[in-house]
């Protein structure tokens, strides 16, 4: 039988708008950017615009265990007004850039918010939601983006070809201007108590050092390696050697020695939470590989525009909210996730499957329905797999779970990204022809500085050119099956374990006189139960 539903009042759905409407910020602004970056860098007259993109990406992925550590001494409240302003202010300064330095600052700034606002509202929507209700509405967060995928990149190309590209940052403002008014106003959280000198002591800085600084040189060799700097050079070996020593380093110290690390040994102990981590980041290194390189397909072989191309691939972004939002449905009603994420993976692998038969005479119809199989398997895991991960912990560990998982996204987006460019480059080397190559410079450039050239190619070289891309796209799908192929299998080892239905009763809402709202009768046997299902998860 399903469980019944929880009465929810006026103020939860005005602090649903504020995590929807953030999510849909950030969102924006990275398609909106993706497309208008040709005409920014041209504008600034700069040759260093990797960085417009990876300032932001590396800022957004080492903050956010840092936004989960915060949130748990000082309140959700001041850490998603904070986060808020924050994206606000590089917004400003990405949009009175004068020089391609200021946009970068800008944009590291803004990445330091969305990192932090990406985790707060998972927190937040973790803190108002049981878990065995959490599936619909994380879905419904989810359409946040298939609105932006939408809508960014014809807003971003528009704005840009009229040049009037400072725009889309500036709009930025008022919409952070209207997510920070619902917060203030509608956001009333438990606030943890203790003087702010407490507070601060509580925070694991040394913790939180290490992993920045870790992630940052991991994911700064990550960026650069093939693009910039050769795989071998010491540009590229040194910070990901650094960048590796720092994260064992810092995995050693918190188990060792903080009292509240901001990642709980806890989080790693369980089976099926650590097959929920690992399943992470499968899924947001496959999924970023086909919004970020079926474009490329769709421009090589095509010779479609960077807007048109971003149409191209709606085939993947209007299924993904929809199947997001009935797994999480599915889950709810039948109180099991494993059977919707073990299928989920099938349809992804079918998906890559079929993008692997993708050749240069594909019709648009044949990939855009490809994509739409891959795009229902990957909407299902982005909503499903927050259920092992949680389901095994303790509600008091939410915060930090959510952290880490954002964590893991995050990177993994980078992950997917390098291997993807890498696999493009190597197999382009081999398959274009030789004469025409060499004229181009070499790394992961190659692609994007040939894809202008293609529609003015004399045949028989355009042939030739569009069949050397749509053969080394066809390497990288069958990468990319091979590694979905690994999340189906890390699936299997996790439990279907029973969903929780107590909140946290730390952070619940409060009504006119303070008071915690009740959310659910269950909370004490529910808590038993967990108890009882973590040592046996622990056990296996």
């Amino acid at each position: 039988m399903a469980p019944e539903t929880t009465k929810r009042d006026w103020r939860f759905w005005m602090i649903f708008l504020c995590l929807f409407l953030s999510q849909f910020l950030t969102a924006l602004e990275l398609t909106a950017v993706s497309t208008a970056l040709p005409t920014i860098v041209n504008v600034l007259h700069g040759d260093q615009f990797i960085w417009i993109a990876s300032a932001y990406t590396i800022c957004s992925t080492a903050l956010a265990p840092l936004s989960g550590g915060l949130a748990e001494v000082f309140g959700r409240k001041i850490v998603m007004f904070a986060s808020i302003l924050l994206f606000a202010a590089g917004s400003a300064i990405c949009g009175a850039s004068t020089s391609l330095n200021m946009l970068i600052a800008g944009r590291a700034v803004q990445g330091m918010g969305s990192g932090s606002i990406s985790t707060m509202c998972q927190i937040i929507l973790a803190d108002l939601v049981p878990l065995r209700e959490r599936g619909m509405f994380s879905g419904l967060i989810s359409l946040s983006y298939t609105v932006a995928n939408s809508t960014g990149p014809v807003v971003g190309g528009s704005l840009a070809q009229h040049g009037q590209w400072r725009w889309i940052f500036y709009l930025n403002i008022p919409i952070c201007g209207c997510a920070a008014a619902l917060v203030l106003g509608f956001l009333t959280l438990q606030t943890p108590a203790g003087a702010f000198g407490e507070k601060i002591a509580r925070i694991d800085w040394i913790g939180n050092s290490l992993v920045m600084a870790a992630t940052t040189s991991t994911m700064i060799g990550l960026t650069l390696g093939g693009i910039q700097y050769p795989w071998t050079s010491a540009h590229i070996l040194v910070p990901l050697i650094l960048g590796i020593a720092g994260l064992a380093a810092f995995i050693i110290y918190e188990v060792i020695f903080p009292k509240q690390p901001i990642v709980p040994y806890t989080l790693m102990t369980t089976r099926t939470a650590f097959s929920g981590y690992l399943q992470t980041v499968v899924l947001f290194t496959v999924s970023i590989c086909v919004s970020y390189y079926m474009p490329v397909f769709f421009q090589a072989t095509e010779d479609a525009s960077p807007i048109a191309s971003g149409v191209d691939i709606f085939g993947i972004a209007f299924v993904l909210a929809p199947s997001a939002i009935l797994s999480g449905l599915s889950i709810r009603k039948t109180q099991q996730y494993r059977p919707q994420i073990i299928f989920a993976w099938v349809l992804t692998i079918v998906g890559f499957g079929l993008f692997t038969t993708l050749h240069a005479n594909t019709s648009r119809a044949h990939a855009i329905g490809f994509q739409i199989i891959a795009g229902v398997g990957i909407g299902m895991l982005s909503t499903s797999l927050f259920f092992p991960i949680l389901a095994p912990l303790p509600v008091e560990s939410n915060a930090h779970a959510i952290a880490l998982y954002t964590f893991f996204r995050n990177f993994s987006n980078i992950l997917g990204v390098t291997i993807g460019g890498s696999v493009l480059q190597n197999f382009l080397k081999k398959n274009l022809p030789s004469d025409f190559s060499s004229t181009f410079p070499g790394g992961a450039a190659i692609a994007y500085s040939i894809i202008p050239r293609i529609p003015s190619l004399q045949e028989p070289l355009k042939t030739e050119v569009r069949t050397a891309f749509a053969e080394s796209l066809r390497v990288l799908w069958q990468v990319m099956l091979g590694v979905s192929g690994m999340g189906w299998l890390i699936s299997l080892t996790m439990k279907g374990l029973p969903l929780r239905t107590e909140l946290d009763r730390k952070w619940g809402v409060r009504d006119d006189k303070n008071q915690t709202i009740k959310v659910q009768d269950e909370e004490v046997q529910d808590s038993k139960e967990l108890t009882a299902v973590q040592v046996v998860d622990s056990a296996a």
